[in-house]
């Protein structure tokens, strides 16, 4: 298959053309699958700490905190993979990670931001293998409302 370099990540093949082509007037949900390396690699001279993985990854979630603010994104959910229930032998995920941007423009701008990219080496240093999937909704239910949604089932106050 054959993929195109960004910045240490590989995309596949036609997926910036592909991204580009979503429609930009609803919210885009980036779905995050990742397994990580024991010991985080890193190219010589970037880190002196000997790191693990999911150390490394959590270096560069703290770094991209700024960026993922800046564009408007929301982190919507994270926690560790438990079990496929549908689908082909099933990857052991270490975690799962969903954020929702509100447009897709709002993520490419992220993207292609050069102090973002800058983040990535710890991304890639940290990730064995992952899987990073976008996702539309017109019916987009939005960040307010799924904390009021928790907050009232933490208060007890849903059905």
């Amino acid at each position: 298959m054959e993929r195109q370099e960004f910045v240490g990540e590989e995309f596949n093949a036609d997926a910036r053309e592909a991204l580009a082509a979503i429609p930009d007037d609803q919210p885009f949900g980036v779905i995050n699958l990742l397994r990580y390396k024991t010991w985080a690699e890193y190219p010589p001279g970037v880190v002196s700490e000997r790191l693990t993985g999911q150390q490394a990854y959590e270096k560069y979630a703290e770094l991209s905190i700024p960026f993922v603010n800046k564009v408007g994104g929301v982190p919507m959910w994270r926690g560790d993979f438990a079990v496929t229930l549908i689908g082909p032998e099933p990857v052991p995920w270490d975690e799962i990670v969903i954020m929702q941007y509100p447009a897709r423009s709002a993520f490419e701008t992220m993207l292609d931001d050069p102090e973002y990219r800058k983040t990535l080496v710890h991304r890639t240093a940290a990730v064995r293998d992952s899987r990073l999937v976008g996702a539309t909704s017109a019916q987009g239910i939005g960040p307010m409302k799924w904390k009021l949604f928790n907050l009232t089932r933490r208060l007890g106050l849903s059905d």
